[in-house]
């Protein structure tokens, strides 16, 4: 702390994070829930030994169970030196060492306070994971997987997630915020929406390739958008759904008789992007 710093004055870090998902009730800070923000909290006051501990704001808030590989978030810190804050890169090995894997500090860097992670974040991008065909049967693909049953059609349900691309009223997919009236438009803007199989590199199952990814990266997205648009995507690819499903539910508003929301677990958040 320097002799021109007032009393009470900080310093913004952006943190870079990973973590299951699984273990958590989400990211943002629900008081008695476990949840990554709540860890990383308690984890930060312990370490540089703070009066409370400190707000942490995050590129997006991931539901439970949804994982993420590239999370970034931002903290004010005390500059007092009570607060015994080390540099950057010994601070993530003190934190790391703590949270013992169940949420990883991949970097951690001083910021301007103009550095905002939620909105100065200009797209969010995430992918969502699909076991086709037979299910390997091992309990550790339905952590980071969703098994599906049948083959699925992925020329179909890449030319129904092109008419996601652009500003559209997602209400038939997303679930309705408390503060937002029923009827009221929750638009966003979707930068790109593709899936594509993906080789089995580890031989889970006999067939060649039963892994399929969806990536969609947007501007923000509403609370479950991803899950509710990958179980009817995947409805589609089954033949369950036409094509023009998507489209028709965003000009309709409608989710009435729509599939179930993908599970969580097949979920991950994994880039967010800057100017």
């Amino acid at each position: 702390m320097s002799s021109s710093d007032p009393p009470g004055a900080t310093q913004r870090w952006r943190l870079e994070l990973a973590y299951d998902g699984g273990s958590f009730r989400g990211f943002a800070y629900q008081p008695g829930a476990e949840t990554v923000v709540g860890v990383l909290r308690r984890t930060l006051a312990s370490t540089l030994h703070l009066a409370s501990e400190p707000d942490i704001v995050g590129a997006g808030r991931t539901d439970s169970g949804v994982h993420a590989f590239a999370q970034v978030a931002h903290v004010d810190l005390p500059l007092a030196p009570s607060a015994r804050t080390p540099s950057g890169e010994r601070l993530a090995r003190s934190l790391n060492k703590q949270l013992r894997g169940r949420v990883h500090v991949s970097r951690i860097d001083p910021v301007g306070d103009d550095f905002h992670a939620r909105f100065s974040a200009t797209w969010r991008e995430y992918r969502y994971l699909v076991l086709e065909g037979e299910a390997p049967g091992l309990a550790f693909t339905n952590a980071w997987s969703w098994s599906v049953a049948t083959a699925l059609d992925l020329a179909a349900m890449n030319r129904a997630s092109a008419d996601v691309v652009g500003s559209h009223d997602f209400r038939a997919f997303c679930r309705r915020p408390a503060n937002v009236e029923v009827g009221e438009a929750l638009v966003r803007r979707v930068i790109s929406a593709s899936w594509e199989r993906l080789e089995d590199q580890w031989s889970l199952s006999a067939q060649s390739a039963p892994a399929c990814r969806f990536t969609i990266r947007a501007q923000s997205f509403c609370h479950n958008m991803v899950r509710a648009l990958v179980s009817t995507l995947v409805g589609i690819g089954r033949g369950e759904w036409s094509e023009a499903t998507i489209r028709d539910r965003l000009a309709s508003g409608s989710r009435h008789q729509l599939p179930p929301r993908a599970p969580a677990a097949g979920l991950a958040l994994v880039a967010v992007g800057y100017d």
